[in-house]
């Protein structure tokens, strides 16, 4: 059992609705989706053990849904009883223990069209997200997705989606990833050298008829 890592998000209360500016996607009146300003938040953590070496950033969505068949289809309903995934909006490793912050808007500050590099960061290294996949094929957006890029889930889908900004606290300097590595990967790499976590939650949806 792994010792409890406070973590904080300057933007929404923990387990309450994202903001819009925060996602890549909002809902709008002809169309759907509308795309947004798709900011990182502000996140911080503390009551890292003494023995931390480094930190990890994951944030990811649990509750996509297995199969694209219905999504963004005109007249159906992704139903809740559909198996779901997990997709990863942010993937940071090798954050130096005597860091304890990431601020608003220092890893994504807009929509990148074909994204944005992974690799070294100021705070260290960004693996590539889940859109990465999503857009795979599409010539306008089509790319490697590196850092954060906000919720943007299906506006058919019949189920609010949550987003967990998990941060661990491990017991090496680094975990030797480099490239285009995502969630999987890292959370493989990081096994058995968890010291700590916590993770901060919200929630988001572009169903009008499903509230965040």
């Amino acid at each position: 059992m792994t010792a409890p890592l406070t973590v904080d998000i300057n933007g929404w209360e923990n387990g309450s609705q994202i903001p819009t500016k925060f996602a890549f996607g909002m809902q709008a009146a002809e169309g759907h989706v509308a795309l947004t300003s798709n900011i990182n938040p502000a996140i911080s953590w503390s009551n890292a053990p003494n023995e931390t070496k480094s930190f990890v950033i994951i944030c990811h969505d649990p509750d996509v849904p297995s199969s694209g068949e219905d999504v963004n289809q005109e007249g159906k309903t992704i139903p809740s009883d559909l198996p779901r995934v997990a997709f990863y909006h942010w993937v940071v490793v090798d954050i130096p223990r005597n860091l304890s912050s990431i601020a608003e808007g220092e890893d994504c500050n807009g929509i990148t069209s074909k994204g944005k590099s992974p690799g070294k960061q100021s705070y260290r290294i960004t693996g590539v997200n889940n859109y990465t996949d999503w857009f795979a094929g599409d010539a306008d957006m089509g790319g490697n997705y590196g850092g954060y890029d906000g919720p943007c889930p299906p506006w058919n889908d019949s189920i609010v989606h949550h987003y967990h900004f998990t941060v661990y606290a491990l017991d090496v300097e680094s975990l030797g990833l480099s490239g285009n590595f995502g969630g999987p990967e890292a959370l493989a790499a990081m096994e058995s050298h968890v010291l700590a976590q916590g993770t901060y939650m919200g929630t988001y949806s572009l169903n009008p008829d499903v509230p965040a």
